[in-house]
């Protein structure tokens, strides 16, 4: 079941929501728009408190979700975002395609898998949250003309999960393509820059040894000789281990010099 808070149904906000809770089956409590009820009120601080009254509320609920709307730039969006507010959040963000084409030629930052994941974040984050920039990208400026989809658009989806071992916030990019979700390269307008270019194949490349005067192939009998032959540094870095001691070993020769009667008095040493 949807529950939806429009503007014409603000004054029933304290008592329909009550009723729709006590029901078992889930339930989905859509609020179009926060922004909206703010300009009712009046108040950032009285407009977050009925937020985080209602919120309340549908936690009692094990099936309930509330959905927020809202437009950006907000007041509202940096506190309703907050761990304060909830714990576990699923926050979608919807960006034209013409950002993500104005990263991959303006910085050379396709979206991932074409680039490192962490190196386009680090771009994208602070150039998304530049409205007015975007906007330009969009309607264009005195200069040009922008460049928007109607049907298309991205989506970037922070999830942070409250309970469990797996607490943490993920960061993705999706696609949006008409009334379905899909992935960023099958959006039309974002082909060219999420595709990844294949490398050319290959030419045959000829055979350096197809010339040679000579033979370098080895018979089967030339290669078992060759495998017979030890390497210089196989047992390199091996401890030799003898448990014989050292002995000096002298074979004498015709130019050794052995006179009984001369006892080499002349040799200095």
């Amino acid at each position: 079941m949807i529950w939806t808070l429009q503007q014409n149904c603000l004054p029933l906000q304290r008592k329909a929501p009550l009723d729709v809770l006590a029901q078992s089956r889930p339930l989905n409590i859509i609020l179009d728009s926060v922004d909206t009820l703010l300009e009712v009120n009046g108040s950032v601080s009285e407009t977050y408190k009925i937020l985080a009254k209602l919120y309340n509320l549908i936690r009692r609920h094990s099936n309930a979700r509330l959905i927020l709307h809202s437009q950006s730039p907000s007041s509202l969006l940096p506190l309703i975002t907050q761990t304060t507010f909830s714990s576990s959040l699923a926050h979608l963000i919807a960006h034209p395609p013409a950002l993500i084409t104005h990263l991959a030629t303006e910085f050379l930052m396709p979206p991932p898998p074409v680039s490192q994941e962490a190196k386009f974040w680090s771009v994208f984050l602070p150039v998304s949250e530049r409205i007015h920039d975007t906007e330009r990208l969009i309607f264009g400026s005195t200069s040009g003309e922008g460049s928007s989809h109607p049907s298309e658009f991205v989506v970037e989806l922070i999830q942070r999960e409250g309970i469990g071992r797996k607490r943490g916030v993920q960061r993705v990019l999706e696609g949006w393509s008409y009334d379905r979700p899909c992935g960023l390269s099958s959006l039309e307008s974002l082909h060219a820059v999420t595709i990844t270019q294949k490398e050319p194949a290959q030419a045959n490349a000829p055979d350096p040894t197809q010339n040679l005067p000579f033979n370098l192939n080895l018979t089967s009998s030339q290669q078992e000789s060759r495998a017979k032959v030890p390497l210089p540094y196989a047992h390199e870095g091996t401890p030799v281990t003898s448990n014989t001691q050292g002995a000096i070993f002298y074979d004498p020769d015709s130019a050794d010099d052995i006179d009984d009667d001369d006892p080499d008095e002349d040799l200095d040493i």
